[in-house]
């Protein structure tokens, strides 16, 4: 379309010279004493022009002769620009490729193309972050290469060039470089100084994932339990991590601070500080339940913490694991003596829900044993021996047994048993 319309105004103007021009018989006369030239004025018309186009070449040849010096100069800013910029990225691919030392020469000779930029007056949009960057580079490969006084030296300089108050200084340059100096500190074990570089950024920078990632390492490296635990939760609540994998680590975390706990006050602290959802896990629960046996704390409180993981064992067959199970059995056997009675129910009622279950059989044994029910007792924990699968608990119901054999005089029966838990000893 823009074609044809530029043919038609062709035609119009070739039309509109040929009106004007051919029948035109205007003159031009020009005196120049002794002499008279008399010309056409379609020939003046186009010496005019001629003209005009001549005297324009000439003025954009002498202006082009003019710039040559300035065209060089910019020429040569712009090959070293070029240099620069290939410097930089010739940096970044030696470094993910592993070759250290070329990246750190490759980064200090983008720093010294920059100088000389900037000796020569000229003057990058980029200059600041390109500083930056390099001297990031070059304290990378020095971290990689254990030049640790090299590193912190390349580290000091981005930091001070990130905060120059001469230009337009981006605030994720600056955070960019504590985020990193914060992960050289955690690799080089030292989990104070990358909470330290933490604690520096901007309170929004604190709660992206990358700081929080950095932050549950340096706490965990540190002993700071709690605090790891409260980022692992922020860290699951932005779905850093798979389902299975936050619940894993938050997990581990609870279980290590309840184990943190040196005195039953203290176990009341650390489980007070767990969430709900926390507490009804039933390795958390458990193991507080242990750490409160082993305390020789209020055994009711421990039976209360176990008991969601207990309804969830009793209404599940398959809810918990073997190694749970024992767990929970081991738990609940410390405090038979102070048992209520809604604990001997609920133990009595599941064991014959799950009459096949050593793990109840062995509890419901051992219960009817403290409450003197010797017959009861001595079927339960038969069962439970001939089945128990835990070398501790098996070795314990045989010790049950020889003592219930001892206590009605049955000597060959006790000396069996004890054999039995002798040869678990051995074992």
């Amino acid at each position: 379309m823009r074609a044809a319309l530029w043919l038609l105004a062709l035609f119009a103007v070739a039309a509109a010279v040929a009106l004007f021009a051919g029948n035109n018989q205007g003159t031009i006369t020009v005196f120049w004493p002794p002499w008279r030239v008399d010309l056409s004025l379609n020939l003046v018309l186009v010496i005019l022009l001629a003209a005009f186009a001549l005297l324009h070449l000439a003025l954009r040849g002498l202006a082009a002769l003019f710039s040559l010096p300035t065209q060089a100069r910019q020429w040569r800013l712009q090959q070293k620009e070029r240099m620069l910029h290939s410097a930089l990225l010739d940096a970044m691919v030696q470094l993910l490729s592993g070759r250290f030392s070329r990246a750190r020469k490759a980064a200090q000779a983008a720093l010294v193309q920059e100088k000389t930029l900037a000796a020569l007056g000229a003057s990058l949009p980029q200059a600041q972050q390109v500083r930056v960057l390099s001297h990031l580079l070059a304290a990378e490969s020095a971290q990689a290469l254990q030049d640790r006084p090299a590193r912190d030296a390349h580290l000091q300089q981005a930091l001070n060039e990130s905060v120059d108050r001469n230009v337009l200084a981006s605030p994720e340059t600056r955070e960019g470089v504590q985020l990193r100096a914060a992960r050289w500190a955690l690799e080089d074990r030292d989990p104070a100084g990358a909470l330290a570089r933490l604690e520096e950024l901007p309170q929004g920078v604190q709660r992206r994932t990358l700081a929080l990632r950095i932050r549950l390492k340096a706490a965990r490296q540190d002993g700071r339990t709690l605090e790891a635990l409260e980022t692992a939760r922020l860290l699951a609540k932005h779905r850093a991590f798979s389902d299975a994998a936050a619940q894993s680590i938050v997990r581990g975390l609870a279980t290590e601070l309840l184990s943190g706990a040196h005195d039953p006050a203290q176990l009341l602290r650390a489980w007070a500080e767990l969430d709900a959802a926390e507490r009804e896990m039933p390795e958390v629960a458990i193991h507080a339940a242990q750490r409160m046996v082993a305390l020789r704390g209020d055994l009711s409180l421990a039976r209360g913490w176990l008991l969601p993981a207990w309804e969830r064992m009793v209404s599940q067959p398959r809810g918990l694991g073997d190694t749970l199970r024992v767990k929970m059995a081991r738990a609940l056997e410390a405090g038979l003596d102070s048992v209520d009675a809604d604990w001997l129910a609920r133990i009595e009622t599941a064991q014959r829900n799950n009459p096949r279950d050593p793990n109840l059989q062995y509890l419901a044994g051992m219960a009817c044993m403290k409450r003197q029910l010797w017959g009861k007792a001595q079927q339960l924990l038969m069962q439970a021996g001939l089945g128990l699968q835990d070398t501790e608990l098996y070795r314990r119901a045989w010790l049950a047994l020889a003592e219930l054999a001892e206590t009605r005089g049955d000597e060959e029966q006790a000396a069996a048993a004890w054999k039995r838990a002798a040869q678990t000893e051995k074992a």
